[in-house]
């Protein structure tokens, strides 16, 4: 416990929190600028289990701001350089590495196996799709996003508002390749992201549920913004009150594994 000296004396964490932590399992999708910074912070701190979830390869304009990749590695796929570097730094923490989206019929027993998941996928569809699975399973979701110099954050909990209840639609124009992105905006709304996720498994502190943080860098402008829950979300809403509950269990990787927002509405 000697590494984690300086937080244990934290108010409201101490032993408690830290072996909570140490015990958790926490699902980050995506490990670009924003998902590479919680994932760096969440295994500094003393995650006992971390599950990447990040689909295709590295390549070079990811290198402003994806902290955990290498330039030697581009061509490989980027989870695997992820968990590379966070095993080599945190030899105590246990990583997974999934090469694939969200779509993969192995998630939904990724997310149950979960104690919280993190959002930090680029797209809407697949956005939607973890949100769903979170909703179904009873999975705390923390939602990361960012923009040029904004970025937007929110934790969701069974039986808050959901992520369609603040974003219905999603954003048909939203261009998930194009956007501009600089690595210190997507690392801010990341660390904040993986505090969201201490507080949650830790059980300290007062969470951004029902409360939507939005931010810019810009003129360093930060505000938060009630948000209720929407009775006619296609998600949770009062037609969707007998959600099935799934057993939580480990899921079981297929073979040895690997040792923002836009388009189309997901189907189901």
């Amino acid at each position: 416990m000697q590494r984690f000296a300086r937080q244990l004396t934290l108010d409201g964490f101490g032993g408690p929190g830290q072996e909570r932590l140490c015990a958790a399992t926490v699902l980050v999708a995506g490990v670009g600028g924003v998902g590479g910074a919680v994932a760096t912070y969440l295994a500094a701190a003393g995650v006992g289990r971390l599950v990447l979830v990040h689909p295709g390869a590295l390549e070079i304009p990811d290198l402003n701001r994806q902290t955990l990749m290498r330039p030697d590695r581009v061509g490989d796929p980027r989870v695997a350089c992820a968990a590379d570097t966070l095993r080599v730094h945190y030899p105590d923490v246990t990583v997974e590495a999934w090469d694939r989206d969200l779509f993969d019929p192995h998630m939904p027993g990724l997310v149950a196996g979960s104690d919280v998941v993190v959002d930090a996928r680029h797209n809407f569809p697949e956005r939607f799709r973890i949100n769903r699975m979170c909703l179904d399973l009873g999975v705390p979701l923390v939602f990361a996003a960012m923009n040029t110099t904004e970025a937007q954050l929110l934790t969701v909990v069974p039986g808050g508002p959901c992520l369609r209840c603040v974003f219905a639609d999603g954003d048909p124009q939203w261009d998930p390749l194009g956007f501009p992105v600089l690595g210190a905006v997507a690392g801010t709304v990341g660390c904040l992201a993986a505090m969201e996720v201490i507080k949650t498994v830790a059980r300290f502190g007062e969470r951004l549920t029902a409360k939507l943080l939005a931010f810019d860098l810009w003129d360093m402008d930060f505000r938060s913004f009630a948000v209720t829950r929407d009775p006619d979300c296609v998600d949770c809403g009062a037609h969707r009150s007998e959600v099935y509950q799934m057993h939580r269990r480990e899921p079981t990787p297929i073979g040895a594994g690997l040792a923002g927002l836009c388009g189309n509405d997901d189907p189901r």
